[in-house]
């Protein structure tokens, strides 16, 4: 109730037709979605690449990936350069936050976002979001983490469950592919989906 609640002021709140797309859930598509971003900080950070890739039933559409770099207000400094490899160089060429946000919302349309720890990258976003649209990203969520703690404590409901992003690839056996890369990550987000929804946990 409080949901549709929420997507109905959210409706109300567009400034564009065009984003109406926003509010029709694809019923067997969704979309992995992760940001690389200048801090940890929601209200510091910003975008400096967004990655996300389809997911259609139980195959993860490769050939349907989105991978852009953002072009921060503020150059990242030299431990942000280390974690994730993107120099000021190559930021500059990246395209405007809102231009980058823009073309995301085109490509995620209405499918439901999954990702792990999702709702930092999803706060991030909004942030770019709301000033574009006039609303929040309205669609649904699916958090891996949070995915994988109903799977464990389903096996052993009195202990710890670790859900470090390495503990779930080698508990669930997802190929390992480089780290603090976005489209890398969305694409791992997306086996880890489908790792959990074989087991019962989609």
């Amino acid at each position: 109730m409080l949901a549709a609640i929420k997507r109905g002021w959210q409706k109300r709140s567009l400034r564009d037709d065009r984003y109406l797309a926003l509010f029709d859930e694809h019923p067997d598509e969704l979309v992995s979605v992760d940001c690389e971003t200048t801090s940890l900080n929601v209200g510091e950070a910003e975008l400096l690449s967004i990655g996300a890739v389809k997911i259609r039933g139980n195959r993860i559409l490769a050939s349907e990936t989105f991978d852009v770099l953002v072009r921060p207000e503020h150059r990242p400094g030299a431990k942000n350069v280390s974690v994730h490899g993107l120099r000021p160089r190559d930021l500059s060429a990246g395209l405007t936050p809102a231009d980058a946000v823009g073309r995301l919302l085109d490509f995620i349309g209405g499918r439901p976002l999954v990702g792990y720890y999702l709702e930092f990258d999803v706060a991030v976003l909004n942030k770019y979001v709301k000033p574009l649209i006039g609303s929040t990203l309205p669609n649904r969520q699916v958090e891996i983490s949070a995915r994988y703690y109903d799977y464990k404590f389903r096996q052993h409901p009195d202990s710890h469950v670790d859900l470090k992003l390495q503990t779930l690839i080698d508990e669930l056996k997802v190929p390992a592919l480089p780290r603090h890369d976005a489209a890398g990550d969305a694409i791992t987000a997306a086996m880890l989906y489908l790792a959990l929804k074989r087991r019962g946990f989609g």
